[in-house]
């Protein structure tokens, strides 16, 4: 018993050392480990920052490009028809967006709902308004009737859809 009791005396300061520093430096790495992943955060965020802009401005320039304002008067040709413009209004709008598929990787998932969903909007209101119209008749009938539309509602779903992403981006600054 004697002897058990003169090991412990070693024994159990050299543990108490020996767990103590263990410790110390399991803190000293982890807290190393926590740094570095942070600079490391640090340059992906200054990297990924000019990207992100540049997604949210191309995503603005694309809901720009398919509001009814700006998208007619692109397309529409004094000599086609409601059929004709419909499908050339829709197959811009397609090309379009699947132009800008990839910016949802730098953008939330919010603001990429947000974006297709003014495009469906947009697909739905052109939609609508062809088929309120005779198809051989002549395309200034469907410009006109979704113009009229989109002046009923007071405001495009792509007007919608850039505030919202303005918002977002305010909020990174």
């Amino acid at each position: 018993m004697g002897a058990l009791l003169e090991v412990l005396k070693y024994v159990l300061p050299s543990l108490v050392v020996f767990i103590t520093a263990y410790l110390i430096i399991k803190s000293f790495f982890e807290d190393q480990l926590k740094q570095k992943e942070m600079e490391i955060r640090a340059i992906h965020k200054k990297d990924l920052t000019p990207l992100r802009l540049q997604a949210y401005e191309r995503l603005v320039l694309f809901l720009e490009r398919i509001s009814p304002h700006s998208l007619l008067p692109r397309t529409t040709q004094v000599s086609s028809t409601v059929a004709h413009l419909q499908s050339q209004l829709l197959n811009q709008i397609r090309t379009e967006f699947e132009h800008n598929m990839s910016q949802q990787i730098y953008i939330s998932k919010e603001a990429w709902s947000v974006t297709k969903s003014a495009k469906e909007q947009i697909i739905k209101i052109i939609n609508q308004s062809a088929d309120k119209i005779a198809k051989d008749a002549p395309a200034f009938e469907l410009s006109k009737t979704i113009l009229e539309y989109t002046i009923q509602t007071g405001s495009s779903p792509t007007d919608t859809a850039i505030n919202f992403l303005k918002k977002e981006v305010d909020s990174y600054f």
